[in-house]
């Protein structure tokens, strides 16, 4: 694996730790801001947005641009949100520099996953998606954690100034190791979008969209689980999200070591096995020992299928690199809003902490069947004289 696509993963580890941390830092921010913890929470939502809405508009803004210059350019816009982050009192300062920062952040996710898939073989693109990912697996395990630290014992301003200072740090490795890119011919944005304008792509997004929520609608609701239903003490939280970060970490590893030679099984498996989790989780709540046991499980099916599911669309649409990326940062951002919402409607109406894990396993089960619609409508293609033969040529008509 070339060094450059490491140094793609600890970019994202750099960044991912901000879009994590202040899970851990809101009642401090709140305050010093002098506004309520549900209005300093407003500023992960801040964040969810920018990243939705910055992953196309920058996929098409950069399109010509090299990709080296790109990437460096996000890096230093991030890093310069994060100072000045650091240095406001004010709370709508501070928003807009946490929408700004997850506008470029996005960019970055997309135009780094085409930098990497480029880089290496065919055979290969999952195995580097899940290095690139693992950057925020390695920021879920360590930099949450570590960011809530700094925040803690120096004040959650000194953990935006290390945030900075490692975005600083990655920009160095970007600029010595990741290839400048200069795009070949000149790249249409029409030419993109009509590649992506099929029904693979887009069942491919929707599978991306369903699985992340299914994650999202329990992970997000997880400490409050453990809390008020299994009764666990507050201080043996972090200790079972550690295990939920184990489980992830594993998860993406082996994910990214099949997803190439097997993308449909890798995804219908981590996404079985997500569903059956989930519903364990629901049915198992009150008990401490199975649940740590489904909390790791839910971590390593839940990042399984993230390989393939980042990876994917560079096969079936190879014509719209940057734009597919972008596509798949959409989606991923998509279900990581609507899960916890979801999630949050269920627990508003009454129906306790258990409930988001049933919700899990439905939108499990849906991306199943999108996944199966997916298969059957590639199916006749797949079957082909020209094509019977070879399951390398007929790979890429599948969703996954």
């Amino acid at each position: 694996m070339p060094v450059a696509v490491y140094i793609l993963g600890l970019s994202i580890f750099a960044q991912g730790t901000s879009e994590l941390m202040l899970a851990g830092l809101l009642t401090e921010m709140a305050g010093d801001l002098g506004v309520s913890v549900p209005q300093t929470g407003l500023l992960i939502s801040a964040f969810a947005l920018g990243m939705l809405v910055g992953a196309p508009i920058l996929a098409i803004v950069t399109l010509r641009w090299p990709r080296r210059t790109a990437l460096l350019a996000f890096l230093a816009v991030f890093a310069a949100a994060h100072v000045v982050g650091a240095l406001t009192s004010d709370y709508w300062v501070l928003f807009a520099t946490r929408f700004v920062a997850a506008f470029v952040y996005a960019g970055f996710w997309s135009v780094a996953a085409a930098t990497a898939v480029g880089l290496v073989a065919e055979n290969a693109r999952g195995r580097a998606m899940s290095v690139v990912a693992g950057g925020l697996t390695v920021a879920t395990i360590i930099g949450l954690p570590a960011g809530t630290v700094i925040g803690q014992h120096l004040g959650w301003r000194a953990a935006f100034w290390t945030v900075a200072l490692l975005s600083l740090l990655a920009m160095v490795g970007v600029l010595a190791k990741v290839p400048e890119g200069r795009p070949t011919g000149t790249p249409r944005v029409r030419n993109e979008v009509r590649a992506l304008a099929t029904a693979p792509v887009w069942l491919l997004f929707g599978t991306t969209t369903l699985a992340t929520a299914a994650l999202l609608v329990s992970f997000s609701y997880l400490g409050a689980l453990l809390t008020d239903t299994t009764r666990l003490a507050e201080a043996g939280v972090p200790l079972v999200l550690g295990i939920y970060g184990l489980g992830a970490l594993l998860g993406i590893m082996l994910g990214g070591r099949v997803a190439d030679a097997h993308p449909l099984r890798t995804v219908t498996v981590g996404i079985t096995g997500l569903t059956v989790t989930s519903a364990l989780l629901a049915l198992t709540a009150e008990h401490l020992v199975p649940v740590v046991a489904l909390v790791f499980l839910l971590g390593a099916f839940g990042f399984g299928t993230n390989p393939v599911l980042n990876s994917r669309v560079f096969t079936l649409a190879p014509q719209a690199s940057t734009l597919g990326a972008a596509g798949n940062v959409a989606a991923f951002n998509v279900g990581i809003t609507a899960g916890p919402w979801l999630g949050g409607l269920a627990i508003g109406a009454g129906w306790g902490y258990s409930s988001v894990a049933w919700i899990g396993a439905a939108l499990g089960i849906t991306a199943l069947a999108v996944v199966a619609w997916s298969h059957t409508v590639t199916r006749p293609a797949v079957a082909s004289p020209e094509i019977r033969g070879s399951e390398r040529v007929a790979e890429p008509a599948r969703l996954s």
